[in-house]
């Protein structure tokens, strides 16, 4: 049983807080706890709200590899992760008391040769989708992955992978499965047809425009703009120069995400850190995410990586009653002066994991 005292964020309220035997919070004195910290800035552990445990560089990994990459993403701060789609069942992992909680997407749903070869469903026929996307409603933890667009080989360039309607459908048949969808997308054509039929969320969005930044504002669909991963996409396009249009397109789509995170931020959007950790990104680089937004303009970009992230994805914070997950720091890492990413305590379920 552990004693913390400082200045809670996001309320900036100075508060003594007490972890039961449980591993919860609660704001009743506890006879004879431990005190671990007398003065500092207490955060609720960081949210990864796009990543892949289970992934690796070369494809999916084992379920002990998986399990490090939990780990890593741990001893970062990273106390939630939101998987957004893998062919590794991790649900073992979940019932681990030394790892981050983990909210599964299930496995991606794509048209066959439209994304990476053997990570997604292939969906032979797109009227199947709605009866697929119900599947993996089910095999998941409330969350689906589509894949809005990919390259079209024989177009040269980005396309849509499902029509409208077949949206409309899929995305009604997950949320009365009680399941929210999110969807991979790079460019703008896909984006329409995602939108209105009421997608709760986009990863990437690089090809947004204000109409449809106005049009996310209005509905409240969020946006996870994993800028970090959008870094690698003149790499991409240095190894598509067989494909010229879809090369260009990829330099104009990085050369604009800053500005277009910006603007859904000013325009009323939720904008949300995640890294997409999994394959070409290494797990653990939330950091990165949070100093990637806070340079693009997001004016609360910490708060888009933990406490407005995990009210988003149904968690809670620092409330009583609430699992101790937790991070300190020496001073309100906020300011970003170093501190962000050298915190003094990270506390998961109770327990501390890494201590500075």
């Amino acid at each position: 049983m552990y004693r913390l005292r400082g200045v809670a964020l996001p309320s900036e309220q100075s508060v003594e807080l007490w972890v039961d035997a449980a591993g919860r919070l609660t704001d009743e004195p506890i006879r004879g706890a431990e005190t671990l910290v007398d003065g500092g800035w207490i955060v609720p552990g960081l949210v990864d709200a796009h990543c892949h445990v289970g992934l690796g560089p070369d494809g999916p990994v084992s379920l002990d590899e998986a399990a490090e990459q939990a780990r890593t993403n741990r001893d970062a701060g990273t106390l939630l992760l939101r998987d957004c789609g893998c062919p590794v069942d991790t649900r073992p992992l979940q019932a681990r008391d030394d790892l981050p909680e983990i909210i599964r997407a299930g496995r991606h749903l794509a048209r066959p040769k439209r994304y990476i070869r053997g990570l997604a469903v292939d969906v032979d026929d797109p009227a199947l989708l709605p009866e697929l996307v119900a599947e993996q409603a089910a095999a998941g933890d409330g969350w689906v992955k589509l894949v809005g667009d990919w390259i079209d080989r024989g177009v040269g360039d980005l396309a849509p992978l499902w029509p409208d309607d077949v949206l409309v459908a899929a995305i009604e048949a997950a949320h009365a499965a009680g399941a929210r969808v999110t969807a991979h997308v790079f460019g703008t054509d896909a984006l329409p047809g995602l939108i209105n039929a009421g997608i709760d969320c986009i990863e990437h969005g690089t090809g947004l425009t204000d109409d449809l930044i106005a049009e996310m504002a209005h509905r409240g669909t969020a946006l996870v703009p994993t800028l970090i991963n959008v870094d690698t996409f003149g790499d991409i396009a240095a190894g598509a120069e067989r494909f010229p249009t879809y090369a260009a397109h990829m330099r104009d789509l990085l050369a604009g995400s800053r500005a277009l995170v910006r603007s859904a931020v000013e325009a009323g959007v939720p904008v949300y850190a995640g890294t997409d950790a999994g394959g070409g990104i290494a797990h653990g680089r939330i950091v990165d995410e949070i100093i990637a937004l806070r340079g693009a303009g997001h004016p609360d970009a910490l708060s888009a990586a933990s406490w407005a992230a995990r009210d988003w994805l149904g968690r809670p914070g620092l409330e009583p009653g609430a699992p101790a997950d937790l991070l300190v720091y020496r001073s309100d890492p906020r300011r970003f002066d170093g501190d962000v990413g050298r915190p003094l305590l990270i506390m998961l379920r109770g327990r501390p994991c890494v201590s500075g």
